[in-house]
């Protein structure tokens, strides 16, 4: 069965997994290099494709927002890498509960572009059909996920599925009582769960070390499952780790803790100024590491960069940021009435007392 790293007793310090260096140079690391053995020239490319298409959509998104067509947005900038990298690891039957940032997860899940700003724009409850992707809809009450994950792992498992969840939450949710709940049940009752923390050093304003006196994927250890700290702006580290986690819950192992240390180069959405709270010094030391250019330097360390490649991969996420940019400038207003909707899943009196009420005073206005 898979197995995960234990909590170290030698006294010897532990180091993020990183299977390659800030400057594309490969790391010689055998046993997580060997969970991506099978990643050659293509599906290097591949995720590169996907990491410059997540960071071309964050950007119109963003844009589209600051044009206010967008109510909200929570930029992914510099989180590319654990994104791809996790959700490549996923089998198609796994489910993803996500927070509000996963949109580079959603793109590889098979979300169309022309999906991802619904509930932004405020014309909808949610932006995509769950059921069609494996995949909850953006979640903004803050930890709430890992419980869902868990639940829906365990009733899962008692169905017989072999099939894992993921629950991805960031650095300032890991403090929230849910995620303490989700771990301990998760691990009292073996429940197929990866625990995914986005380590972007900031919740809002908060920064990490107010979270946390230790590395986050130490507590995993505290509820019997393992842990494990990886590189999140290594896109192959990433994928090695997850691989790993989801192996082992799909096997009947357990849930599984990673901590990615990543950071979140924007605002905590562009509701936030995050000048006001951190320095750019700190902000520059972590764009050196971008997760973007550090993959695009391993692929022309190999010779798998060339003009032609980055002209189709630009016109494609042009065409993605193009397709979003439409969708959202076209999404029609909803039926007002659609309010009563979805609220309970079966006929409830007081929704339909409500609905009738709506309609008389929608019928007495001139």
């Amino acid at each position: 069965m898979p197995r995960l790293p234990e909590p170290h007793r030698s006294g010897k310090p532990e180091y993020p997994v990183q299977l390659i260096q800030p400057d594309g140079a490969r790391v010689l690391d055998r046993e997580h290099t060997a969970l991506v053995a099978d990643i050659g020239p293509t599906q290097l490319r591949d995720l590169y494709t996907d990491m410059v298409i997540a960071r071309r959509i964050d950007q119109e998104a963003t844009a589209l927002q600051r044009q206010g067509q967008l109510g909200l947005w929570p930029p992914l900038l510099g989180q590319e890498a654990a994104q791809v990298g996790s959700a490549r690891a996923l089998h198609p039957d796994d489910y993803v509960f996500c927070s509000y940032r996963e949109a580079a997860v959603a793109l590889c899940r098979g979300v169309r572009p022309a999906e991802i700003t619904r509930m932004w724009r405020g014309v909808a409850h949610h932006c995509w059909d769950p059921a069609a992707v494996g995949m909850t809809n953006p979640n903004i009450i803050v930890g709430s996920q890992g419980l869902h994950a868990t639940g829906y792992a365990y009733a899962a498992q008692l169905d017989g599925a072999e099939i894992a969840t993921i629950a991805y939450f960031g650095d300032g949710a890991s403090s929230q009582g849910d995620i303490a709940e989700a771990l301990g049940f998760a691990a009292s009752w073996t429940a197929p769960v990866v625990f995914f923390c986005q380590n972007n050093h900031w919740a809002i304003s908060a920064p990490v070390r107010v979270q946390s006196a230790t590395s986050i994927a130490r507590r995993a250890y505290g509820y019997g499952m393992p842990g494990v700290q990886v590189d999140g702006n290594d896109v192959l580290a990433v994928l090695a780790v997850t691989r790993q986690a989801v192996a082992r819950a799909r096997a009947g192992g357990g849930p599984s803790f990673i901590e990615a240390l990543t950071y979140r180069m924007g605002p905590h959405t562009t509701a936030d100024d995050p000048t006001r709270y951190r320095a750019a010094a700190e902000t520059e030391q972590w764009a050196r590491r971008d997760p973007v250019d550090r993959l695009r330097k391993l692929l022309e360390r190999e010779s798998l960069w060339d003009d032609r490649f980055e002209a189709e991969l630009t016109a494609r996420a042009d065409a993605a940021a193009a397709e979003l940019r439409h969708a959202t400038l076209t999404m029609p207003d909803p039926d007002p009435a659609a309010l009563f909707e979805h609220v309970y899943a079966d006929p409830h009196p007081l929704i339909d007392e409500e609905r009738r009420e709506f309609a008389r005073s929608e019928g007495a206005l001139p």
